[in-house]
């Protein structure tokens, strides 16, 4: 399994747990604060990776909390 398939999964998970009180925006913009904490604790040397994987995690939200 990969990195990606795993944070995915971890997403969904998390979404399928939360959905009655996130909505789709909310969850993007922690998909995202996240994202940038990594980038900047890395140095920004894994940001095409990092933005991947905000990518897929916000493809298993939507698709748990209906918009996908």
């Amino acid at each position: 399994m990969s990195m990606f398939d795993n944070i995915k999964d971890k997403a969904t998970e998390l979404a399928e747990k939360a959905k009655d009180m996130v909505t789709p925006e909310q969850a993007d913009q922690a998909i995202d604060a996240v994202g940038d904490k990594v980038d900047d604790a890395t140095g920004h040397k894994f940001e095409g990776q990092v933005d991947q994987a905000q990518d897929v995690a916000k493809e298993g939200v939507d698709k748990v909390l209906g918009e996908g």
